[in-house]
């Protein structure tokens, strides 16, 4: 397993040595805590490391990422003999990425709507055909079955080809932006996946949506599109090379995502203050740019198979469905007065949210014991949540009492259609069942339908009831099997739920629809448990196109927010937690500020260092008895320029343990302890081949005679990393190490002199983790009042 950091040792006092002699014992053992000089397996645990996250089917290892430039010689050179004409390749790679980003993401979404439109519109036509006959229970066995193979069909797909495609993916990204390599999350077998298991989830009526899967495909695409296609299949084009980095992969990812959530919802600028709120952790305004033109490229995409479909041309698809629901008909008129209810929505969203959170961590603990056991455990787990789906949704109508069409009604009434609000289900002619209208109907009818303005006698509040009911629990236990399922859909059917019965016992003290309560009760829930804001007001704004909205619709999103807050942290941060991937939040803990990074530093094993010429034995040494993926280079008797001193230590920076590798790789052998010279190193090296981290120790055969020869590691060092003085805080470094991006932070000591050594240790990710930090430092964290 590798890891980031290079640890320091702990003061060896009497307890660390009590404490070290019981670890000892002890089977579970931190590989990453190992010094050269002892073994592997018998170092003292004091300060955790080990980078192991539950991603897809399997605890993986996780490595982080390096965003930071790596300022060598070889990069200098690259950059200063770049001409005009690669610099506007550069820039015009990046733009025509981006439009590609845009195109692909708005064409994929535009495919899965019409699929999951149709399937759903003859599945539900061939129902109708049943009840108006009279056979209930064929309808229930058809309905059912159908159900039932679509289920297996995206169930079978995630569990046996890519496990990563299951779930909503936005968490992964959110890591992935954060600094984590999450593995196998943006393949081509992924994005396949996630495309026709999409389709054949929601198809099959489960309470998920396809919003969050949307994000992963836009995200899948920018990757594949930035290196060049598939691993095994990739494109080796010489422009593609300036891609081949992690920096600006990540760029290109962000505009995946944002296209991802503007397919979702046709909201360009939403999609844009989605990426900039919920998933990217680096920003700028280029990147704000490209974003920008990529969701623009995404709405004119949309906008045009919108105009197709109206003709008629894409079978059954509906008005609107390219996008979740459309209120844009919404007449907004509402007093001083009602500022009350909508602040009660605000509070009850949050209240709702921070529980739905709380439950649902729950209920993901226990599948994730119940997938442990094996494939065939996450097959039962999605197929039986799919037949208790399918009975609910086709057994509680017939709760329902038959209500009679009002002349007054703006649609038809009643209809045998698979869509309308007022559907006949098994009412006598002239009357229709509200609940079936509901639940017997697409995910996306559903919300359109209880979304529907001037409806107010439309819905009973019995139905209502039944319907909130039904969806907290669906949305509590079909999250978290084996499908692509987004958070977005059972949240807002949830909110509207509750918003609808809130506007009836509120009849009397307030003039607002019906169909706006809705409206801000799935906002006010989505807030609450999303934790998000300005995008997301943003986002409704633009789903609404009403900008009278807009002052009620931030007070519901602030309030609820706040409110969620009090009690837990948002739905992506405990599903990030659950799966183990070590995400820096934003905000240190507040006992960050009483301990140092040299305290930190204290209570890890000692650095490895490595000489800027140094002996190929002692290179193939280190790497394999050690995990770090970084080695400070330190020279001895350094002449000081301007001074006459000669016996000097030069920090002279820090090298991967990639280019450790590639050197050995490429054989960048000398028979004799000597610098080389800036030519030498480029006839052998290029900046592409140094982006490459495939390559391990392990498949690099050295000889014996090779073993007494040097290494120049001076010309594929960075010179320039980032460091921090030994007396800096570890809150502050922890903003610094999040805000840059970076996979190492060096820690120097306060005083410099004759024999203080240049380096005190090294600081990764898993080092600022608090979890890690309170295992080594449990008085930081204040006892809990009884």
């Amino acid at each position: 397993m590798e890891s980031d950091s290079n640890n320091l040792e702990k003061p060896e006092t009497p307890r660390n040595l009590e404490a070290e002699a019981h670890e000892e014992e002890e089977e579970g053992r931190d590989p990453e805590s190992n010094s050269l000089r002892q073994p592997l397996l018998k170092r003292n645990r004091t300060l955790s490391s080990t980078p192991l996250a539950l991603v897809g089917a399997k605890v993986s290892h996780i490595e982080s990422l390096d965003y930071e430039i790596n300022e060598n010689d070889l990069f200098k050179h690259d950059w200063r003999s770049r001409s005009k004409v690669q610099v506007f390749q550069y820039v015009f790679l990046k733009w025509s990425l981006a439009f590609l980003v845009g195109l692909l993401t708005g064409l994929i979404a535009t495919l899965i709507n019409l699929a999951i439109e149709n399937i759903a519109g003859y599945k539900l036509l061939a129902i109708v055909g049943f009840i108006e006959e009279g056979r209930y229970i064929s309808g229930l066995v058809f309905f059912t079955g159908i159900n039932f193979f679509l289920t297996l069909v995206a169930a079978v797909l995630c569990v046996c080809f890519a496990p990563t495609a299951a779930g909503p993916g936005i968490p992964e990204i959110k890591a992935y932006l954060n600094g984590i390599d999450t593995p196998n999350m943006f393949g081509a077998t992924t994005l396949f996946v996630k495309i026709v298991g999409s389709i054949g989830a929601v198809a099959a009526g489960l309470d998920l949506g396809k919003e969050g899967p949307l994000v992963h495909i836009g995200s899948c695409i920018a990757s594949l599109l930035g290196q060049g296609g598939p691993d095994n299949y990739r494109v080796n084009w010489r422009w593609l090379r300036y891609f081949n980095n992690d920096r600006d992969r990540r760029d290109i990812i962000t505009c995946g995502s944002s296209s991802g959530v503007c397919a979702a919802f046709r909201a360009p600028v939403g999609g844009v203050l989605f990426a900039l709120e919920e998933v990217a952790t680096w920003w700028r305004s280029s990147l704000l740019w490209r974003t920008f033109f990529s969701t623009a490229v995404v709405v004119v995409v949309l906008r045009a198979f919108i105009e197709i479909c109206n003709s008629g041309k894409c079978g059954l698809f509906g008005s609107g469905g390219l996008i979740m629901f459309d209120v844009s008909n919404v007449k907004v008129s509402y007093r001083a007065m009602d500022v009350i209810p909508v602040i009660i929505i605000g509070i009850i969203g949050g209240l709702l949210g921070s529980l739905y959170n709380h439950v649902l961590h729950k209920v993901l603990r226990l599948y994730n014991l119940i997938n442990h056991k094996g494939k065939m455990h996450k097959l039962l787990l999605a197929l039986a949540v799919s037949i208790f789906t399918s009975v609910c949704q086709y057994c509680l109508p017939f709760l329902a009492q038959c209500r009679a069409c009002d002349p007054s009604f703006p649609e038809f009434c009643p209809t045998n259609d698979r869509a309308g609000n007022f559907k006949q289900f098994n009412c006598p002619d002239g009357y229709y069942n509200d609940l079936a209208t509901l639940l017997l109907t697409t995910n996306d009818d559903a919300v359109r339908n209880i979304f529907s303005t001037n409806t107010s006698s439309e819905f009973h509040a019995s139905s209502i009831l039944i319907f909130f009911a039904l969806y907290c629990i669906l949305g509590l236990i079909t999250f978290g099997i084996a499908v692509p399922s987004g958070l977005f859909l059972p949240i807002i059917l949830m909110g509207s739920g509750y918003g609808r019965l809130l506007s009836i016992a509120m009849r009397s003290y307030t003039n607002l629809d019906q169909g706006l309560y809705a409206v801000l009760g799935a906002a006010s829930l989505m807030a609450g448990s999303m934790r998000m804001t300005v995008s997301l007001c943003v986002i409704f704004l633009e789903l609404t196109n009403n900008l009278l909205l807009l002052p009620i619709t931030m007070i519901v999103l602030l309030i609820a927010k706040t409110v969620g807050d009090c009690f837990n942290p948002s739905i992506y941060e405990i599903i990030l937690e659950l799966k183990g991937l070590p995400f820096l939040d934003a905000n240190p803990e507040p006992w960050m500020r009483n301990l140092t990074v040299g305290e930190l530093a204290d209570v890890k094993p000692p650095v490895v260092t490595l000489c800027g010429v140094e002996k190929v034995s002692r290179i193939v040494d280190v790497l394999r008895n050690t995990t770090h993926n970084a080695f400070p280079i330190v020279d001895q008797g350094v002449l000081v320029p301007g001074t006459v001193a000669t016996g000097a230590t030069e920090l002279h920076g820090l090298i991967l343990r990639a280019h450790l590798v590639q050197a050995l790789k490429k054989k960048w052998f000398l028979p004799e302890k000597r610098r080389t010279e800036e030519w030498e190193v480029r006839e052998k090296f290029n900046w592409v081949e140094l982006a490459e981290r495939e390559l391990k120790i392990e498949q690099v055969p050295v000889t014996r005679q090779e073993m007494e020869m040097y290494v120049d590691l001076h010309p594929l060092t960075n010179t320039t990393p980032y460091t921090v003085v030994e007396s800096m805080s570890v809150a502050k470094a922890m903003v610094l190490f999040r805000q840059v991006g970076l996979r190492h932070l060096i820690i120097v000591p306060k005083y410099q002199g004759a024999g203080v050594f240049p380096v005190v240790g090294i600081l990764t990710r898993q080092d600022l983790r608090a979890y890690n930090i309170l295992a080594a430092f449990p008085h930081l964290e204040r006892p809990k009042v009884s």
